[in-house]
């Protein structure tokens, strides 16, 4: 089988990605930024008798730890983990919040499991499909009838795995039933008649990634879960990170808010996934800040961690490529998001070529090979009908991380789980 390791020419961008315009949102952000720079000026000229490593480490916590402790004081979120680092190790973490509501409720740190929502997409699914295609089993530009022979005759023999990966299939989000999910889900999919050609706009929709995480099954012989399990969190220590978490781990799990408005502990919050049996290729994963980091070290040490090479370099320069859609609007990776409409954690100073995702539940990753640096948010998130809230804070935070930690070369500080 032939291995497709260059993107379609007419996809790719060969050497940096046009700067976007700034715009009002943009200007925004950056004004929010000064906003915070100031309160950070405060605590450099409050402690004058400090050397100024410990000036610019009290900033840091200053402006991180503000925003994380007015997110909660707001009601917004619960509580979240904020963790930086870069392909040495952790430089920096912050947590306000704790797991639970009762008297005894240990606080969230950067080992508390998060259900990570859509991060399973870049987290799980993407990696394992560029895996497979390291593995040689399958080529990016087969058609999707090449593994589905269910969709023969329906119109979708055009869509490829490339098209599921960038969100570009042209396939539209389903309710999936709780009987025969994956079968059923199959038959409506076959069904749509949107007239849109793959390739060309893009369309962010979980269905895409549902059905990657078959292809991972159907290609492997091995489920989702047991595959990124094998070939990626076992290599890399990831032992926080899992699907469907034993009822033992509750008490290190953080809550999520279901659709009843009821916490929820330890149980996927997306319905889809639930249906899906609690293993799904856009939803489902469960991790830990700590476990992150890691898996953004191998990423940014092209695909080595501890002597282990978990992707080939090849492989993962191929996965975080840029791609321009929708009349060159948005810039997609293989399953990363680069610039899009849901690329608020790539704040104001991270570089051009830098990649990230975020998860509904609050959480988000962003990575930037350019200026070494990697920001994580995790957070118990209450407020869902205003995203601009969970959206500022993801910016604010990886603004001030880009501003300050990617202009030091302090030596990483490794804490002893990792």
């Amino acid at each position: 089988m032939v291995m497709m390791l260059s993107p379609p020419p007419c996809r790719r961008l060969t050497d940096s990605i046009t700067r976007a315009p700034v715009s009002l949102a943009a200007s925004a952000h950056r004004m929010r930024f000064a906003c915070v720079l100031f309160i950070t000026s405060l605590f450099f000229c409050a402690s004058p008798l400090l050397a100024a490593d410990e000036l610019l480490d009290a900033g840091r916590a200053a402006t991180i730890d503000y925003m994380l402790e007015r997110a909660v004081s707001q009601g917004f979120i619960g509580g979240g983990v904020v963790l930086v680092g870069n392909r040495s190790g952790v430089t920096y973490t912050a947590s306000r919040g704790n797991i639970g509501f009762s008297t005894d409720a240990s606080a969230l740190n950067e080992r508390t499991i998060f259900d990570i929502a859509s991060l399973t997409k870049v987290v799980a699914t993407a990696p394992a499909i560029m895996k497979l295609l390291e593995e040689g089993r399958i080529n990016l530009l087969a058609p999707l009838t090449r593994w589905f022979p269910e969709f023969e005759g329906t119109g979708l023999e055009d869509v490829t795995i490339l098209n599921l990966l960038t969100h570009t299939s042209g396939l539209n989000d389903i309710a999936i039933s709780s009987v025969e999910p994956l079968k059923t889900a199959i038959n409506r999919i076959a069904l749509q008649k949107n007239g849109r050609l793959p390739g060309g706009r893009f369309l962010y929709a979980d269905i895409n990634f549902i059905l990657l995480s078959e292809l991972v099954n159907r290609a492997s012989g091995l489920s989702l879960d047991r595959y990124c399990r094998e070939h990626l969190y076992g290599p890399l220590g990831m032992g926080d990170t899992m699907f469907l978490p034993p009822r033992e781990l509750v008490g290190s799990i953080a809550p999520t808010l279901g659709t009843a408005n009821e916490l929820i502990t330890g149980v996927v919050q997306d319905e889809n996934a639930r249906h899906l049996g609690g293993i799904s290729g856009h939803a489902g994963l469960f991790s830990s800040a700590s476990d992150l980091s890691r898996f953004a070290q191998m990423i940014l040490n092209n695909g080595r961690l501890h002597g282990i090479q978990v992707l080939s370099k090849r492989v993962l320069e191929q996965m975080t490529a840029p791609y321009f859609y929708s009349n060159g609007s948005v810039v997609r990776g293989l399953g990363w998001d680069i610039y899009s409409p849901y690329s608020s954690p790539r704040g104001s100073f991270f570089s051009e070529t830098s990649f990230g995702h975020t998860g509904y539940s609050g959480s988000s990753i962003w990575i930037d090979p350019e200026r070494d640096l990697f920001v994580i948010l995790l957070t118990v998130r209450f407020n869902y009908r205003d995203p601009r809230q969970i959206n500022r804070l993801r910016s604010d935070i990886s603004s001030i991380a880009a501003s300050v930690f990617a202009r030091r070369g302090n030596p990483a500080i490794v804490p002893e789980n990792m």
